[in-house]
């Protein structure tokens, strides 16, 4: 467990709605090693995007985690993510835990640029490193500076900087905002932070950044507004990315970009990723472990290689089966996905299993270890 960035355990999500409680995650383990990236696969509704929200702690209303327990490491410490108050979870979102959303518009507010937009994780998260980057620069601009009056104000911004550096969060109180030496500050700071964005554009490899930095979303491509999210997520190099199918809305040219971006970067910041999604093709080609969910329940978890030479549990069998191929019939799982007001009781997927059984009916299977991190919940293979 020490190489794990991640350990979720036994977590259950509920929705309290008018026609019911939905039990939308019921029991689901899961862990992310170091520099990973773990795809979590499944049909629709399967409580993919949930399990997401969950590790940010940002389960929309009705919705509440009931029971589990959620840890990160970072730098050899331990958080639990839902013991944490509303004020540190807003320090470690963006900065810790980052999230790229599936609809790139509906994460980007239409009314301010991408330079605002990506300009607010600069002020929440990296303001400290970027007035020293501030500091930096002026103690260049004194050097150089052959005029006695000028060195003296720019000695002066110095010291009030450094002073600033000290406290930042009391940096902007509205009766110092109008002093012209803070003024000065705010400008450089601004100018500091337009360069940046300008470098991750161009390492998200937008054309043109310096003409992108200045546009709205409705400007901007569904490529070209996803990389901005993704981005936004980048920006203070996160211990863990959370992709929630970030290139279903894209073409597949795009899609490939995309992947290969988020695979290249990861490696550049040593990020872990969980990416979610529906697509097996994604998974073959960008993760490096698999997990497999069912109505709110972890089937399968091991390599990715292993996941599609010997998948064990039916569900995953028939995932892998229903994949169009030119030498082989298609093949589709019979039935409906269930109704989580009302799950089937012991095994949620055997009113579709074509091998199940009494206990299947009775009992919900555990999720053992049945090879060398292969890990799967069915009662075939002893998960009584």
């Amino acid at each position: 467990m020490k190489d794990h960035v991640l350990d979720i355990e036994e977590l259950k999500v509920r929705f309290y709605t008018y026609e019911g409680i939905v039990k939308a995650i019921d029991g689901v383990n899961l862990f992310v090693k170091k520099g990973e990236t773990l795809g979590v696969a499944g049909e629709t509704g399967c409580g993919k995007t949930v399990t997401g929200l969950s590790v940010l702690n940002l389960i929309p209303a009705p919705g509440k985690v009931e029971e589990g327990k959620i840890i990160l490491r970072e730098n050899g410490k331990s958080i639990s993510i839902l013991e944490q108050s509303e004020s540190q979870l807003c320090s470690l979102r963006g900065k810790v835990i980052s999230m790229v959303f599936q609809d790139p518009r509906a994460a980007l507010n239409p009314v301010y640029t991408v330079e605002q937009q990506l300009g607010e994780v600069f002020l929440l998260h990296r303001r400290e490193e970027t007035t020293d980057r501030v500091i930096e620069q002026l103690e260049k601009d004194i050097k150089k500076e052959k005029n006695s009056i000028k060195r003296f104000i720019y000695k002066t911004e110095l010291r009030i900087y450094k002073t600033m550096r000290k406290n930042l969060n009391a940096l902007y109180p509205k009766v110092l905002a109008k002093i012209p030496l803070i003024k000065r500050y705010q400008r450089r700071l601004k100018n500091e932070i337009r360069k940046e964005i300008i470098e991750i554009l161009k390492e998200m490899e937008i054309a043109a950044p310096e003409r992108v930095v200045d546009m709205y979303p409705h400007e901007l491509s569904g490529g070209m507004a996803q990389r901005v999210v993704i981005a936004m997520a980048l920006t203070c190099k996160p211990v863990l990315l959370i992709a929630d199918e970030p290139t279903t809305s894209l073409d597949v040219t795009i899609q490939a970009q995309v992947l290969d971006l988020i695979r290249r970067l990861k490696k550049r910041y040593g990020s872990s990723v969980i990416y979610v999604t529906h697509d097996l093709g994604v998974i073959a080609e960008l993760c490096d472990r698999v997990a497999i969910m069912y109505a709110g329940n972890i089937c399968e978890a091991t390599d990715v290689f292993e996941i599609f030479k010997s998948p064990l549990h039916p569900y995953t069998k028939g995932l892998i089966e229903s994949i169009p191929h030119p030498d082989k019939p298609f093949k589709s799982i019979k039935g409906f996905v269930p109704d989580l007001i009302e799950p089937p009781l012991g095994c949620r997927f055997h009113p579709r299993c074509p091998y199940a059984m009494d206990v299947c009916r009775r009992t919900q299977p555990k999720i053992i270890e049945v090879k060398k991190d292969h890990f799967v919940a069915c009662h075939l293979l002893g998960g009584s």
